[in-house]
């Protein structure tokens, strides 16, 4: 049975950078307070579609890899925040790319999906479905995103990393993972105002709400990463002592010390991206893989750990053995066009279109209640 190597990778972050005091202009917050909670200090505003940064990320990471788009046999898409629910995105990546050979699918398990997808492509490989795929992470958050909820806002940001996955005989790519879901605590981080229960609602569509109990899903996070890790280390006969690098997803960086802590891990074999980039959801991972490998902290043969956690409640860790190239094939050359916008002025924009579309939904309801008051009244 054959293994599926990492072979290419690539990332796509938007250039408009929102500072922690650009967030002090609405919210009643500082650079200082962020910070000493999260560990964040700046996060990217895409002015493009999360399709645009999956097309250029997958672009890179084919040049890195050296992999002509037309021999591409799987897109796996992963992502809470897709462009369309229907047809799937990876079918847009697909189109862009050229790949038309290549099967087209989405994943979506929040903050886990790139991992999931990453399973996925794997599993698919070693049992000879496919001899390769491209598996995406990226988010588009700041769409979803209550910007007047300082619990929320502060969080998250925008962002993409893809990898590119081979068939290899030698012993690399995905060892071990361990999947896992906390369902009894799904309400705890959730999106409202997303999906067909909000159909014909009175929800205007744009205007949602995240729920996040921030307290319960720390608790969670560290719980699940740091028991999928172990179990994930387990399934393939390794120790903490045999990790040369954590790539764990960046919710912030309080959970990420503390899964360290348990799982005994030292922070100093820990990639970290979240004070430049923040919580960009399912991008996290891939984007901290390509930055580490840029940074030169993946060398030939490392064994790598990363683990995850999003809403649902799911987690999961996979065991990664890298092979022996940790430089590009090639570079792919394009880049996204220029933002015509500043990231504030881009949230501000957001934050005014949230509030028309909340307006309109509560005259849509009032004149609705209206309206049923007066077929039931007595005449």
């Amino acid at each position: 049975m054959p293994y599926a190597a990492i072979t290419g990778w690539g990332a796509a972050m938007p250039p408009a950078i929102l500072s922690n005091a650009d967030l002090s202009t609405f919210l009643d917050t500082s650079d200082e307070w962020i910070a000493t909670r999260t560990g964040m200090r700046e996060r990217r505003i895409s002015h493009v579609s999360g399709t645009e940064l999956a097309i250029l990320a997958s672009r890179r990471a084919l040049a890195c890899a050296g992999l002509d788009p037309a021999d591409v046999e799987l897109i796996v898409f992963g992502s809470c925040s897709n462009d369309e629910q229907v047809p799937n995105t990876a079918s847009g990546v697909q189109f862009a790319l050229g790949a038309k050979r290549a099967g087209a699918m989405d994943v979506n398990t929040a903050c886990t999906s790139f991992l999931y997808g990453l399973s996925t492509a794997n599993a698919m490989i070693r049992t000879g479905v496919v001899r390769n795929a491209v598996v995406i992470g990226v988010e588009i958050i700041a769409q979803y995103i209550d910007w007047d909820n300082r619990n929320v806002a502060v969080l998250f940001g925008d962002g993409c990393g893809a990898v590119v996955v081979q068939a290899s005989d030698r012993e690399e790519g995905v060892l071990a993972d361990q999947l896992g879901c906390i369902a009894d605590a799904r309400q705890t981080l959730r999106i409202r105002g997303m999906g067909a229960a909000y159909v014909n609602q009175d929800v205007t569509i744009g205007n949602t709400l995240i729920d996040f109990d921030g307290q319960e899903v720390f608790k969670r996070a560290v719980h699940g990463m740091a028991q999928a890790s172990a179990a994930a280390m387990a399934k393939c006969g390794v120790t903490v002592e045999d990790i040369d690098l954590v790539v764990p997803h960046q919710a912030n960086l309080r959970i990420i010390e503390a899964v360290a802590a348990r799982a005994g891990i030292p922070m100093e074999k820990v990639m970290l991206t979240v004070e430049r980039y923040a919580n960009m959801s399912s991008a996290t991972v891939p984007v901290a893989l390509a930055a580490a490998l840029d940074e030169g902290r993946v060398k030939p043969g490392s064994l790598i750990l990363m683990p995850a956690f999003g809403a649902g409640l799911t987690y999961c860790a996979h065991v990664v053995r890298w092979g022996e190239r940790v430089t590009p094939i090639s570079v792919c050359p394009d880049e996204l066009p220029p933002p015509q916008k500043t990231a504030l002025e881009m949230v501000n924009a957001i934050r005014a279109r949230k509030t028309a579309n909340a307006a309109r939904s509560e005259a849509a309801l009032s004149q609705a209640q209206f309206a049923d008051a007066v077929k039931t009244s007595p005449h």
